[in-house]
């Protein structure tokens, strides 16, 4: 597959440390003259940008959380005056309260060169018709895809959030060959498609590029099957730019950290302490090129891990894992850590695809209990009774023994877990 940039996708590590340096330089001086959260920070910590010699030197300057942006609600955090502000978008909300974020006229070019890298990672080129199924509003996915495609020539169906019936109609008739979306809408597709009886070889789809939402390898596995395409990861969040923050290449081993404009870090989401690559914690991330909104050394609550050495494709940015948990998403149940991609591994394993699920917690006479909500096809409930009584048995075992815990496991029929574009797994009802 080609490199949307060869120059900076491409660079040696020395040159790249170089611009990295150069562009942080000039973010810490910006931040330090125009944001008071940071002025103070720095003047508090006795920091002066202009000794910045190297990237380890942001190691002195605490971390900027999502309470801080709440705090700077909804201009504090802004580093240009409003004037030279050209759009604002939001976070969805779903961790918190919505959050407001800026771009410059330059930030949008840069963010339009990040999601072009992203799409021309997964394989999608001038000469494809590409179908855009994230939300086109305050949410970043819509826009920040449509000016990467258009920048590399590609045909925009912007079918956004229209149901999934018309957006099988739309792959139809105008012959879609990749499209970009939530991992849940892959899922509600291939659903979509086996109901009413349509075969992959009725669409000409070849691609995707799968974000905001975690998803697993069997998942991709699932999704490359059903649909007969190649699916790529993208990683991103609206704070820090919107989805082109990483990117799988073909390899699929990894996604790439556009370095040259972001710093990652690995950190102890308990201690704070820095760690080295391979060892899973939370992702910190500086941008070094946001004029309107940027940010120094900010918790992204998300884990990863940074893999090291270089990738087969020829790209030399540092890759991460896939991210498949966040630090809040941890559930605590009778004093023991769990996530919710753990149930989601063993049901995959159990039922032998991934499933719609959810985790319903409550609290009882001070004993929490889990009831897993499943959703199984027709099929199941067609069947003999016996047939639920084993995955039931199975499900209630496997989780006994990886997360000691004895749950409880309610099948469902298709369709009672609602369908997000963002998927919320639990519902604790012990916070209400």
């Amino acid at each position: 597959m080609p490199v949307w940039n060869e120059e900076y996708e491409t660079m040696n590590q020395e040159e790249l440390e170089q611009v990295q340096i150069e562009r942080l330089q000039e973010t810490l001086t910006r931040v330090y003259r125009r944001v008071s959260y940071y002025r103070n920070l720095f003047n508090e910590i006795g920091f002066d940008p202009l000794d910045v010699t190297g990237k380890k030197d942001i190691e002195k300057i605490p971390f900027t959380t999502k309470e801080t942006l709440r705090l700077a609600y909804p201009y504090d955090m802004f580093a240009v005056p409003l004037r030279e502000v050209v759009r604002m978008q939001s976070t969805s909300g779903t961790t918190g309260e919505a959050l407001i974020v800026g771009y410059t006229k330059n930030d949008i070019e840069h963010w339009t060169e990040l999601t072009a890298r992203v799409l021309t990672a997964a394989g999608i080129v001038r000469d494809d018709i590409l179908q855009i199924t994230f939300p086109y509003g305050l949410f970043t996915g819509g826009l920040g895809f449509h000016f990467g495609a258009e920048r590399i020539g590609a045909s925009v169906i912007p079918s956004s959030e229209a149901d999934i019936v018309k957006q099988i109609v739309i792959m139809k008739d105008y012959r879609t060959t990749a499209f970009c979306g939530a991992p849940s809408f892959a899922a509600f597709l291939i659903e979509m498609m086996e109901e009413r009886g349509i075969t992959p070889a009725e669409l000409s789809l070849g691609k995707a590029s799968l974000g905001a939402e975690p998803w697993s390898e069997r998942f991709r596995s699932e999704v490359e099957q059903k649909l007969a395409i190649s699916a790529t990861d993208n990683y991103g969040l609206t704070e820090v730019m919107g989805p082109g923050v990483s990117y799988e290449c073909e390899k699929k081993n990894g996604l790439h950290i556009a370095e040259d404009h972001f710093i990652p870090e690995i950190i102890d989401p308990d201690t704070g302490n820095i760690l080295p690559p391979g060892e899973k914690g939370e992702l910190v991330i500086t941008t070094i090129t946001k004029e309107a909104y940027p940010l120094i050394r900010y918790r992204t609550g998300d884990l990863t891990s940074l893999i090291p050495g270089e990738c087969q494709c020829g790209r030399t940015f540092i890759r991460m894992a896939k991210v498949l948990e966040r630090c809040d998403d941890m559930i605590i149940l009778n004093g023991r850590n769990m996530f919710p991609s753990q149930f989601e591994h063993i049901l995959t394993e159990v039922i032998g695809m991934t499933p719609r699920y959810l985790l319903l917690i409550d609290r009882v006479e001070s004993i929490d209990e889990l009831i897993i909500q499943v959703e199984v096809s027709g099929d199941f409930f067609s069947d003999e009774i016996k047939t639920l009584n084993v995955l039931e048995f199975n499900i209630t075992r496997e989780v006994k023994e990886k997360l000691d815990f004895v749950p409880k496991v309610k099948f469902v029929e298709p369709g009672t877990i609602a369908r997000k574009m963002k998927k919320r797994t639990v519902l604790d009802n012990r916070r209400k």
